[in-house]
């Protein structure tokens, strides 16, 4: 690399990124007998070493105590007496310092491997080396021109532990694309291997574990989807009243879930939240295909009872399963293909929601299947014409109830005949007010549209990770020794809140190079407790009994919310000249590897002039400060760095017969110091550091004495008359975006949703702040997420409304049978808007997942309501029964209201399958529920207005369609068409 300067070694990074910190740790002292220096070195030469061992660890980043040094004072006074120059002493420190080998010698039958020992080992060694002669000959010793001691080396970052002081932290980061909870647990059980053999009194103090959070997620969503699976059984079995006919749907279920397992398996794909979460939205939808297949097949049953059973019973529900497998199927397809946006989705939220994407269309997928081929072979295996007889009876009973069952006609089940007597009255008056239930059901439309103008937008749901990240930022220039005093202020202040665990907090970066931080800026990790441990508030079941509180708690929670949490502490943490930033530690780091914008929302301010950037960066921080929804703002101070310079004389430099690089020697080793050697003690590594003593750099006055000495010769200045030195400011740091220099503004937005402060904010910053010409503002962070997902589904929408057109036109082979199936996605986004809208939801990529899943069931429940209504149809048709209006009314009434139970129990399925999401809690939870609400909601909605809206739109369709035109020729003697026996029926029909 020639373009870089001679000192700079280029290394490779890990195969990570700051995400991938998925574990940290404190090396503590309960004991008091190890001092920060003695536990830095067991975490970088002794814990390091073991834990960049495990399988999935890129690197071990150490942070915080002391790096152990050498140091070599040199006294100047001692070395202008001794004529000895600066680099000398560097040169003779590092030639004093090496071993050699001497190859091979043989004595007798032996050989001997020759090694020169020439490493320094103690103090004392480092002290003796021989640096120049006097002219007598007398050695001068490193002791006679300076002192030689242990020391720190001088820090970039420090650590805080609990406010209680400073601390030595280890960051376990993952390589890329490895599994999170494998490679903790594989930590952990490392750790518990090595903490025996740590000194007495020394511990291990986890301070952040991500698989905590995983666990979490993963256990709420199992026991979420065993409750699903329960709810789903006992709506079939009330539903059905027949347990060897609700043992199918049942039983597809599990085997779909499990196949389903199989390609998540070759995908590579883990049982993650969202993975999971594919599946349980997934539940209700499964049995439906199974449902309608057993309905269709009692129907038919019923009916082979009633005609004296003339036919083998495998016949007649072979028939039954044909006349539905289709639509059945198809049904379950559009559902899965319904959801092909989500896979078109890129960036963070496409990594976080393919997977719940791909599992709940392999599920589907999977019960589609299951549909034409298991379900149908069980329904002919647990169909019997009679029942078993043997002795005993009681036992004869009981296994003809669980293998037998008696079918129960609809119109005398307990369930549906109370749906009927429901439902009847209100299909007669859809069927009698039909434009008036049309321009009812429109006009429910048109008001839902100024609620869902009304909804909020954001990028991501919040997701409760149970830990907060604290980032403030302070103004450039701090030291390190200030940065920490305020972040352990900070922690003190934070560890006393009754609902936090453990407090750890980073000032400056961690010997990575996956954290680039500077000393201004500060990151501390806020473990909560458990939201059970929180304290409790007020709430209206406080006077309860204890043992029905669990269950209420899912629906109003009697502690604060992490939201009121962060503000008290915002309100506790507030001080002058420090900007707070609240996030999380997930979900800060996506923001900052993704965008460079460490808060929710950010301003990029790029142009030509560092100097210009800062000043619209402040024009820019003081407008957005006035915006509702601001917790703070703050614009980096891009050019208001310290620095002291040394400016050289060129000039007086060659007067005096000296160059810039002998003044450059002397401020690279004698000001800041030069690592030149290594001492080696074991496995473990110090640097030996050559400078000025202290009291020789401290001030300016003492800089300028520093003599400069020619490198060939005895020439030799003071550096005060061959340089000007001053202090000035400057950029601490430049940041680059595409190609121009950039300044940052960050924006801690709290009480409002994203996109609608971004608006708001956007009008503020065009009104107030007015750009010079070649300066932009580019607005960053959810921002730039959500106008990308945006531009995404402007795409991925129309292509999958088209294909789902298309499958459903290819079962239906109908224009106005597949419109009148669509026409359940206006329906249902009546309720899931206002149902979104009720619960304080704003516009996200969970809701949109939602919304997405929620037309695929649409069609659903169109397919099926359509497919009974046709049935019905068909019979009357085939009986010849079908030649006037009320004959239609009546088959619409038999195809609405009399098979009522397969449509409510599909949706039922659905519906309840979903509402346990609903009330669930606990990490995953948040994004969980705003992927339900606006299923559940739209579910309600759109089965109701179906059930009211569509016999009055079908038949219209139909009257129009076919009887009318019928009655007509029919009555004008058209060609090919018979006057029924009887002359023309009254065209007025009364309604049955």
């Amino acid at each position: 690399m020639p373009h870089i300067p001679q000192e700079v070694k280029p290394e490779l990074g890990p195969d990570a990124t700051g995400l991938g910190w998925v574990f940290q740790y404190a090396v503590t002292d309960t004991t008091g007998k190890h001092n920060l220096a003695e536990l830095r070195s067991l975490q970088d030469w002794y814990l390091r070493y073991h834990l960049q061992t495990v399988p999935g660890v890129a690197e071990v980043a150490s942070l915080g105590g002391f790096v152990r040094q050498y140091q070599i004072n040199l006294d100047p006074v001692r070395l202008q007496a001794f004529h000895v120059p600066v680099a000398k002493v560097i040169a003779a420190v590092r030639s004093g310092n090496r071993d050699a080998g001497g190859r091979i010698l043989e004595f007798g039958s032996r050989e001997y491997m020759v090694r020169g020992r020439g490493y320094a080992k103690t103090v004392a060694d480092l002290s003796g080396i021989a640096v120049a002669a006097s002219p007598e000959g007398v050695p001068i010793r490193v002791s006679d021109v300076g002192s030689v001691v242990l020391g720190p080396d001088l820090r970039r970052g420090a650590a805080d532990l609990d406010g209680k002081g400073e601390a030595v932290c280890g960051i376990v980061v993952m390589r890329d694309g490895q599994n999170a909870l494998e490679v903790i647990e594989r930590v952990k059980r490392k750790l518990k291997e090595i903490e025996p053999t740590l000194p007495a009194g020394v511990k291990l103090v986890t301070t952040y574990d991500r698989s905590e959070l995983i666990r979490g997620t993963i256990r709420n969503l199992q026991s979420t989807l065993v409750e699903e699976l329960i709810v789903v059984a006992l709506v079939i079995i009330v539903f059905l009243w027949h347990f060897p006919s609700a043992i199918i749907p049942i039983l597809t279920i599990p085997i779909a879930v499990m196949v389903a397992f199989i390609p998540m398996r070759f995908t590579g794909m883990t049982a993650n939240a969202m993975s999971l979460g594919g599946i349980a939205i997934a539940v209700g939808a499964m049995v439906d295909a199974a449902v309608v297949v057993i309905e269709q097949t009692h129907k038919k049953i019923e009916e082979w009872q009633r005609g004296g059973q003339r036919q083998p019973i495998g016949e007649v529900v072979l028939k039954a399963i044909k006349e539905v497998a289709g639509p059945s199927f198809f049904s379950l397809m559009v559902i899965a293909a319904a959801f092909l946006p989500v896979l078109a989705l890129e960036g963070q939220e496409g990594r976080l929601f393919k997977p719940l994407a791909l599992t709940k269309n392999f599920s589907m997928i999977v019960a589609a299947v299951l549909a034409i081929t298991l379900d149908p072979a069980l329904r002919m295996l647990f169909t019997h014409a009679r029942g078993l007889e043997f002795r005993p009876r009681w036992l004869c009973r009981s296994v003809n109830a669980l293998l037998v069952g008696k079918i129960h006609a609809e119109e005398r089940h307990p369930v549906s005949r109370l749906l009927i007597r429901w439902y009847q009255p209100v299909v007669r008056f859809s069927l009698r007010w039909q434009w008036a239930v049309i321009a009812g059901a429109v006009a429910l439309m048109l008001i839902t549209v100024p609620v869902w103008q009304r909804l909020g937008s954001e990028f991501m749901p919040p997701l409760d990770e149970g830990v907060l990240l604290f980032m403030p930022t302070t103004l450039p220039g701090i030291s390190l020794t200030e940065a920490r005093r305020l972040m352990q202020a900070q922690d003190r202040v934070l560890a006393a809140f009754p609902e936090v665990a453990r407090v750890s907090g980073k000032a400056g970066r961690a010997e990575t190079a996956t954290d680039p931080a500077p000393p201004s800026m500060i990151e501390t990790v806020i473990v909560l407790k458990a939201k059970a441990q929180w304290p409790k508030v007020p709430v209206w079941y406080s006077a309860l009994p204890e043992w029905l509180k669990p269950m209420l708690r899912h629906f109003t929670p009697d502690h604060a919310s992490t939201e009121d949490l962060v503000a008290r502490m915002d309100r506790a943490l507030h001080s002058p000249g420090v900007a707070n930033a609240w996030t999380m530690p997930i979900r800060g780091r996506i923001e900052m590897q993704t965008t460079g914008i460490r808060t929710a929302v950010g301003v990029k301010v790029t142009g030509a002039d560092l100097k210009v950037i800062q000043e619209i960066g402040e024009q820019v921080e003081r407008a957005l400060s006035g915006v509702p929804g601001t917790r703070a703002a703050f614009a980096e101070r891009t050019g208001d760095g310290y620095f002291l310079d040394l400016n050289l004389d060129r000039d007086e430099l060659a007067r005096r017969g000296l160059t810039v690089d002998d003044a450059e020697a002397v401020i690279s080793s004698a000001i800041g110091g030069e690592e030149v050697t290594t001492v080696l003690e074991g496995p473990a590594r110090y640097p030996v550091n050559v400078r000025y003593l202290p009291d020789f750099r401290g001030d300016i006055e003492s800089l300028e004495q520093i003599r400069v000495t020619a490198a060939d010769g005895p020439r030799e200045a003071p550096l005060g008359q061959v340089a000007k030195i001053g202090m000035t400011t400057g950029p601490s740091m430049l940041r680059n975006d595409n190609g121009m220099l950039t300044g940052y503004v960050y924006v801690d937005v709290a009480g409002r949703d994203i996109g609608g402060y971004i608006e708001e904010a956007r009008r503020t910053v065009g009104n107030q702040v007015k750009l010079p010409p070649g300066y932009a503002l580019n607005w960053s962070g959810q921002y730039e997420a959500m106008a990308r997902v945006s531009e995404r589904l402007k795409v991925a929408i129309p292509a999958t409304v088209f294909l789902v057109v298309l499958l459903l036109y290819w079962n239906t082979r109908s224009l106005a049978k597949t419109s009148l199936v669509l026409l359940a996605v206006p329906f249902s986004a009546v309720g899931a808007i206002w149902l979104v809208y009720a619960l304080g939801y704003h516009m996200s990529i969970a809701v949109w997942v939602g919304l997405i899943a929620l037309m695929g069931v649409d069609a659903e429940t169109g397919v099926f309501m359509l497919l009974y209504l046709d049935l019905a149809l068909e019979e009357r048709r085939q009986a010849g029964l079908l030649r006037s209006r009320s004959d239609l009314r009546q088959a619409i009434l038999d195809g609405a209201a009399k098979r009522i139970r397969p449509k409510f129990m599909t949706v039922m399925a659905m519906f309840v399958g979903l509402v346990p999401i609903l009330w669930s809690v606990g990490a995953g939870a948040d994004v969980m529920k705003r992927i339900a609400a606006p299923m559940i909601g739209g579910i309600f909605t759109s089965f109701l207005l179906e059930l009211v809206v569509y016999p009055a739109l079908y038949e219209l369709w139909i009257w129009h369609s076919e009887v009318r035109p019928r009655r007509t020729r029919a009555a004008t003697g058209a060609p090919g068409q018979t006057i029924p026996p009887g002359g023309l029926p009254v065209w007025q029909e009364q309604l049955p």
